[in-house]
């Protein structure tokens, strides 16, 4: 696939009071197929039916500072997932279903799709669910409808809640920020791209894939991960990429910053300052995205940290939104687990 022209400045400029647009990516379909995700069934549905009745789908600019405009996911083809995905894991993964698995289990034959599925690592927390190669499909094509109207400048901000997975493991079955992140890096002149990473685990995927990315010699990388996360002996993921980033490292481009049980807004107010904010006027990023996995929330069943949602709150997940919003770049937002 040919590398996409698409209009895109050095210097951002602040936008003029209401001149931001923004896509939100929802379908009756996705909420549906994401809804059945074992580790957070029902939660898809919930979300939407909260943005709905906040008034979000309503066709009403003057209810929000900037119109928002709703649109519904392209499924992703085959071709799209194999711009990451091994072909093995897609013939597999793809052909899946839970009734034809079970006759094959009834008739005693020897292989069947959930035992090469099983090679992939679909089991244990990724387990096999009725829909799954619909929710491949729709959650990977919903990412890249919102990453594509931000490279067409259709828009400066994309919602795609029901995006932010990245690996087959630790609940997720499709490496959809990876495909986000490879359409932006089609864009010529290659654009700085800039991955902030909230959930509370390690994105160590997304790491793996784009660390020590390739570039012209005499260039500066354009793409940047940082990752504000929990890690001690045994959490997931169980990686040393998820320790504190060296001061001499290689790759200043990969940043892992994790913090202790018991972060609280104020541990998050002090690493935006103090980290966040100074990566990113360094880097000075084109295109941002944000994974803003809810499981570092306080009452949440990981049960770790003490951080809050309310953006009025200094250093929450609300504010920490917020003040990436501020740095008027092109912006997508996802979700995660």
């Amino acid at each position: 696939m040919d590398p996409v022209e698409a209009p895109h400045s050095d210097n951002t400029q602040q936008e003029p009071e209401g001149t931001r647009k923004v896509l939100y990516v929802v379908s009756e379909e996705l909420a549906k197929i994401s809804s059945l995700l074992p580790s957070n069934r029902g939660r898809s549905a919930l979300v939407h039916s909260l943005a709905s009745a906040f008034g979000i789908f309503k066709d009403d600019e003057s209810t929000w500072k900037y119109p928002i405009r709703v649109t519904k996911p392209i499924p992703a083809t085959r071709a799209e997932l194999l711009a990451y995905h091994d072909k093995e894991y897609l013939d597999a993964v793809l052909e899946y279903s839970e009734s034809s698995s079970n006759a094959r289990a009834q008739s005693g034959a020897i292989t069947s799709p959930s035992s090469s599925l099983n090679d992939f690592g679909l089991e244990d927390d990724c387990p096999l669910f009725e829909g799954l190669p619909d929710y491949i499909q729709l959650v990977a094509g919903a990412s890249l409808t919102a990453t594509r109207a931000l490279r067409d400048a259709q828009t400066n901000v994309a919602i795609c809640w029901d995006g932010g997975r990245s690996r087959a493991s630790g609940f997720c079955y499709v490496a959809d920020i990876i495909l986000s992140v490879l359409t932006l890096r089609k864009v010529r002149p290659r654009p700085r791209i800039m991955y902030l990473d909230l959930d509370l685990h390690f994105c160590d995927a997304v790491s793996q894939a784009f660390r020590n990315s390739s570039t012209p010699v005499g260039t500066p990388p354009n793409m940047l991960v940082l990752s504000i996360h929990h890690s001690e002996p045994g959490f997931f993921p169980a990686t040393s990429m998820s320790e504190l980033t060296a001061a001499d490292t290689s790759d200043p481009y990969t940043l892992s910053v994790p913090l202790a049980r018991g972060a609280s807004n104020e541990t998050y107010a002090r690493v935006w300052r103090s980290v966040v904010e100074p990566v990113q006027e360094a880097f000075r990023p084109e295109y941002l995205i944000v994974q803003c996995g809810a499981d570092g929330l306080a009452g949440d069943p990981c049960a770790v940290f003490n951080w809050t949602i309310d953006p009025i709150c200094e250093g929450s997940m609300g504010w920490c939104v917020q003040q990436a919003l501020a740095w008027d770049c092109r912006t997508l937002l996802l979700g995660g687990a």
